[in-house]
């Protein structure tokens, strides 16, 4: 194994490189380029192949990095694939937006000994797309179909994931969204400079050849009731995903030109798939030439700045409440931002909207870090009599997702929820209180990662097939 791994002493970490910054700012398109065929050979070679592989630890997917990286090394990069594929039903997805740097990356052996972390994620990304390539990757051959069918409600990454596993084992399905396209956030809410929307329209496509049913532009609640569905399918699965934008409560807040994140990213895809978007095209939902405020710390916070600089705006601003260290997205897309020219504002938290008709200036307080609050982070403290102000032609709210009102959507008040809105789930079986209804992804677990929403599809796949077997089962007892 020497003779192709363990190189970390020798070869330096090295990136795929990033557009200039310059270019980059002036289209959507991703800023990194992919690894060539030996770079990523030789990068996969620093592994050092662990006794406790804490990359895999970290990994919600548990994915066998070691393994396919050693794969990698030896040129075997259609095993690779098929390893990397085996736990993860979108690996050229995670390895563009899973934020590496908390997860595998930041866990690497190697990077905690200073030699620098492999780079995992570019590796992934290389490995599939490579496999895209090669025409290596097939829509699903079903040996036995299978007459029961699922209903799935939203065609996001949980979603997705749960369909595909279901109809590897010769399922019918059936994916209902609201949205004109599948694939949930992946394409209305990451923007393309981090995920190209052909990488996602791609895979779909292989879904519906391995005949998998979508249904666009239906509403559970508008369509049909969740009940309806559950006549029509032997089992059913939430996936709704979490849209409904937190508040901030400060005067001003109905002045014009304050949007959430999700209005404002949204109308940028659907601009950049070709769609009319009156809106954009009318300036309202268009940075150009504005000075653009966002208020959030997360990685929708960082989608929406980069977009706006995109957009040429005139200035963009981004204000967090608490220190650089302690922002709670990707340290790497906070960087990425910074090069762009995005100037963080840091301990700095609204205290006011102001101006006529619409916003003209955000009024603002200056924040100490005070003792640890719940969450284990120092709790931001006003200062008294610190408040200053900030031009602003566009405010976007980045603060945070919560759940919409599924049972009275639905039509099903008897749908039980947590007091957050999310859906109460048997931890185990990630059944609901309704016999035959699951549910998984951020609509269970509250907004969190793409790789986590794949987790939760992939699981609630093995516990729907569980529960569709001893349906069999008991039927056949009766008869």
């Amino acid at each position: 194994m020497t003779d192709k791994m363990l190189k970390f002493v020798n070869i330096s970490q090295e990136n795929p490189l990033k557009r200039d910054t310059e270019d980059r700012k002036d289209d959507f398109k991703e800023i990194y380029d992919e690894f060539i065929n030996e770079k990523a050979k030789e990068q996969s070679s620093r592994c050092s192949q662990c006794g406790v592989p804490f990359c895999q630890v970290h990994c919600p997917l548990s994915n066998n990095i070691p393994d396919w990286l050693k794969l990698t090394a030896e040129g075997r990069l259609e095993e690779a694939y098929h390893l990397a594929q085996s736990t993860n039903n979108m690996p050229e997805i995670c390895g563009r937006i899973c934020p590496q740097d908390r997860l595998c990356e930041g866990n690497c052996v190697i990077e905690q000994s200073g030699h620098g972390t492999v780079t995992i994620g570019s590796v992934e990304k290389f490995i599939t797309e490579n496999a895209w390539a090669n025409n290596w990757i097939k829509p699903i051959e079903i040996k036995n179909e299978i007459k029961q069918s699922v209903g799935i409600i939203g065609a996001g990454p949980a979603g997705l994931a749960c369909a595909e596993e279901l109809r590897k084992s010769g399922y019918q399905i059936t994916i209902y969204d609201r949205y004109d396209r599948a694939g949930g956030l992946l394409i209305y809410g990451i923007p393309n400079f981090k995920l190209e929307k052909y990488v996602v329209n791609r895979r779909t496509k292989l879904l519906k050849e391995s005949g998998i049913k979508f249904i666009q532009n239906f509403e559970v609640g508008r369509d049909a009731s969740l009940d309806d569905l559950r006549k029509k399918h032997d089992a059913i699965l939430i996936s709704t995903g979490v849209y409904k934008a937190r508040e901030i409560n400060l005067p001003g807040k109905d002045l014009k030109n304050i949007f959430p994140a999700m209005e404002f990213l949204t109308a940028s895809n659907k601009k950049g798939l070709g769609d009319k978007v009156d809106l954009f095209d009318s300036g309202v939902l268009n940075a150009e030439g504005k000075d653009v405020i966002v208020i959030g710390g997360g990685d929708t916070a960082m989608d929406c700045v980069r977009t706006a600089v995109r957009q040429n705006a005139k200035s963009v601003k981004c204000l967090y409440r608490r220190d650089k260290e302690n922002m709670p997205g990707s340290a790497r897309e906070v960087s990425n931002a910074e090069e762009e020219g995005i100037e963080f504002i840091w301990l700095s938290s609204p205290k006011e909207f102001s101006g006529k008709e619409k916003i003209e200036n955000l009024i603002i307080d200056r924040i100490k870090l005070g003792k640890p609050d719940e969450s284990g982070r120092s709790k931001p403290e006003i200062i008294e009599n610190s408040q200053f102000n900030l031009k602003a032609d566009m405010v976007i709210k980045a603060l945070g997702f919560d759940p919409e009102n599924l049972p009275k959507l639905f039509g099903i008040e008897d749908l039980q929820v947590s007091r957050w809105g999310t859906i109460k789930t048997n931890i185990d079986t990630m059944e609901t209180n309704l016999t035959g209804v699951f549910a998984a992804g951020d609509i269970v677990r509250g907004a969190s990662l793409v790789v986590w929403a794949i987790k939760d599809g992939r699981d609630a796949a093995l516990s729907i097939k569980k529960f569709l077997e001893t349906k069999v089962i008991n039927k056949e007892k009766v008869a």
